[in-house]
């Protein structure tokens, strides 16, 4: 997930190499396929929270006659939107730019009615006000415009083998997250966050979907991602800063994730919430 603007502290994940290719594994198609069939050609779109822009650059080709945005806050490293303008120079996509600017203040960068779409990818569970947050993405949309959100539900994952050491790191994930101000389990709420920033439940549809790792190749990726966010990355540093966990106990939990993509019969789903609202 890429860092929610004006909130760097709540973001901690980090953006460490194994968080980046994550992050860089996300398309349009693979993460906002329930917005594509509402896209038109020339729209143009609002990418909150755009990390190396592999999403927005997807979109920008779904709009060819349109525009995109791509946004990242000013604490971010330079290195990210430098990767997402490289990304888009090797596509030859040139209706693609991205800016810096603050989800919590986007009238500081953009006009109100500004865009046709405002999309945001697993940016409101890492940011401690996502009710203010989306009534500036509500403010710089077009009259009949889109807001187009998708976040993961923690509580809603499921695995095997059922290794104590994964519900340690679901637990665990939950304790830093919310030390940080975030929410874990957003993908069930965004409706009733939408609705509070004032957007219409008669506008609104409801969505989730199921991601998987079960073959082979995914099941390696995905758990040795993890192994590797576990031995060494912003999220190791914040649990361990926090008290909420031991350089033991955080090994243990690598090893879980090593054991876990190295079984014959890994399975893993993530559910995700998704929602579409019109102004």
């Amino acid at each position: 997930m890429a860092q929610a603007a004006s909130a760097p502290k709540a973001y901690f994940q980090g953006h460490d190499a194994a968080v980046l290719r994550s992050h860089a594994s996300r398309t349009a198609q693979t993460s906002a396929a329930y917005l594509i069939p509402h896209l038109k050609p020339g729209f143009k779109i609002l990418d909150c929270g755009c990390g190396p822009g592999t999403i927005s650059v997807s979109l920008a080709e779904l709009v060819p006659e349109g525009s995109v945005v791509g946004i990242e806050p000013a604490g971010v490293s330079s290195t990210v939107l430098e990767n997402a303008r490289k990304l888009a120079a090797e596509k030859d996509v040139d209706n693609v730019k991205f800016e810096i600017a603050d989800i919590h203040n986007l009238q500081a960068s953009f006009e109100a009615g500004s865009f046709d779409v405002v999309h945001a990818h697993q940016v409101l569970q890492h940011i401690s006000d996502p009710v203010k947050a989306l009534k500036e993405m509500r403010r710089v949309l077009k009259p009949d415009g889109i807001l187009a959100v998708r976040e993961g539900d923690f509580d809603g994952m499921t695995m095997y083998p059922d290794l104590p050491a994964l519900h340690r790191w679901r637990q665990l994930h939950h304790e830093v997250a919310e030390a940080s101000g975030g929410q874990p389990n957003a993908g069930r709420r965004l409706h009733a966050w939408a609705r509070k920033a004032g957007f219409e439940p008669s506008k609104m549809i409801k969505s989730a979907s199921l991601q998987s790792f079960m073959d082979y190749e995914g099941v390696k990726w995905w758990g040795q991602m993890w192994e590797e966010r576990m031995r060494g990355t912003e999220f190791r540093k914040r649990a361990l800063e926090g008290g909420k966990a031991t350089e033991a106990e955080l090994d243990e939990i690598a090893e879980g994730w090593k054991q876990w993509h190295e079984s014959e019969d890994a399975w893993f789903t993530y559910t995700h919430g998704e929602l579409l609202a019109r102004v």
